[in-house]
């Protein structure tokens, strides 16, 4: 399966800032909140650092989880605060929001019998929040919390899956919830359905272990969803989750005027209206190289992929986390070797905008725009270079 050059196809060789977490932990979660980025380290440290955004100095540390910290979100309105809430979930049971101020946790939600907990979200409005657990004891659940009264679930829902629940995630709408599991599945769920029976609206089945997804808004008016499986193949859904496409995303791969790249493994993805059909697709190379490719139509399996940046030399091995900043058109990556990098983004090329100054996403903060334009990011391209060796 060919991958398409982009027009605007550059490989950026120099981060704008590099920092390492100590003890050389694995970075497993990435996300933003006010001006930190924020990320989880794996076991033993399990603990949440909070980094300045232009020079990634560690500003704060926050303990984490007993066992290992699962889940990073950054929440709006959580239980109808006015400020951004920092969410977490782990292995010890618990679901914490935090106060980045005090280092303290300012809810705690816990899973009856300390369950496991893999993944967490909460709902646009910021009144419920859920959780999927691990496999224990043949059962997974689904819990919901109301925030506000975070003493014991509202409901759990144990019939969903029949596996480790590895993503739940809300959608625009409050009471709609996507969730994927190893047991093959994807579901969509009615969260205020107090009849377990009745709240799965639609399942999909991948037939194989799914390690995470989300949904997709693109240029359609009805969403759909992505996942990715543990066999490194991505796939696509409608609304009602019928099977799109179903890709091996090792196999679109560029072998074009002396420049190459080969996927290893997909990383994660980014719903954005600056990509076609919406969703930005993060990949990676098992040398630490990081790339970002598109397909012109996702509903269609025939569709070309095309890739736009290449972010090489950062990292050695496996890039396990991946955000990105639109608001600063800024890249963070995070990687098995414990560094995180800050990295230039690139104006995307598409063939509908191109000539067109996209004004939506502005900087929103000039000073770190200066701060940042000053960093030499080195971004070139020229005719044969290779994109990678």
């Amino acid at each position: 399966m060919s991958l398409l050059r982009s027009p605007s196809l550059k490989s950026i060789d120099r981060p704008l800032s590099t920092t390492s977490l100590p003890d050389s932990n694995y970075v497993l979660s990435l996300t933003s909140l006010g001006n930190f980025y924020v990320a989880s380290a794996s076991s033993p440290s399990n603990k949440i650092t909070l980094l300045d955004k232009i020079g990634l100095r560690a500003v704060q540390i926050l303990p984490g989880h007993e066992e290992a910290t699962t889940y990073l979100r950054t929440i709006s309105l959580l239980g109808g605060s006015t400020q951004s809430t920092l969410l977490s979930s782990g292995r010890d049971g618990c679901v914490k929001a935090w106060d980045e101020r005090s280092g303290m946790v300012s809810i705690q939600m816990m899973a009856a019998g300390r369950r496991p907990l893999l993944c967490c979200d909460a709902s646009s409005d910021g009144f419920l929040v859920a959780a999927g657990t691990a496999l224990q004891n043949e059962d997974a659940f689904i819990l919901y919390w109301d925030p506000r009264n975070p003493a014991a679930p509202l409901r759990s829902h144990g019939s969903t899956h029949s596996d480790d629940i590895t993503a739940v995630h809300f959608g625009k709408t409050p009471n709609l919830l996507f969730s994927a599991s190893s047991d093959g599945l994807i579901s969509l769920s009615n969260a205020h359905e107090l009849d377990e029976d009745e709240a799965v609206t639609y399942v999909g089945n991948w037939g194989c272990s799914i390690s995470q997804g989300g949904w997709a808004h693109g240029d359609s008016k009805k969403p759909h969803f992505w996942t990715a499986s543990d066999m490194e193949t991505f796939g696509y859904w409608s609304g009602e989750l019928d099977r799109l496409q179903d890709a091996d995303i090792r196999h679109p791969s560029l072998h074009d005027h002396g420049q190459t790249w080969v996927t290893d493994y997909l990383i994660n993805c980014h719903c954005t209206q600056k990509a076609e059909s919406g969703l930005a697709v993060f990949v990676g190379s098992n040398e630490g190289d990081a790339a970002l490719i598109t397909n012109s139509n996702l509903s269609q399996p025939a569709a070309p992929w095309t890739i736009h940046s290449v972010w090489t030399g950062g990292h050695i091995g496996i890039v396990r986390s991946i955000l990105w900043d639109e608001d600063h058109d800024v890249l963070v990556t995070g990687g098995e070797d414990s560094k995180i990098l800050t990295w230039r983004v690139p104006e995307l090329y598409s063939p509908n905008t191109q000539g067109e100054k996209d004004d939506t996403m502005q900087i929103d903060s000039p000073s770190l725009k200066r701060e940042w334009d000053d960093m030499d990011v080195g971004e070139v391209v020229s005719p044969g270079k290779r994109v990678k060796h």
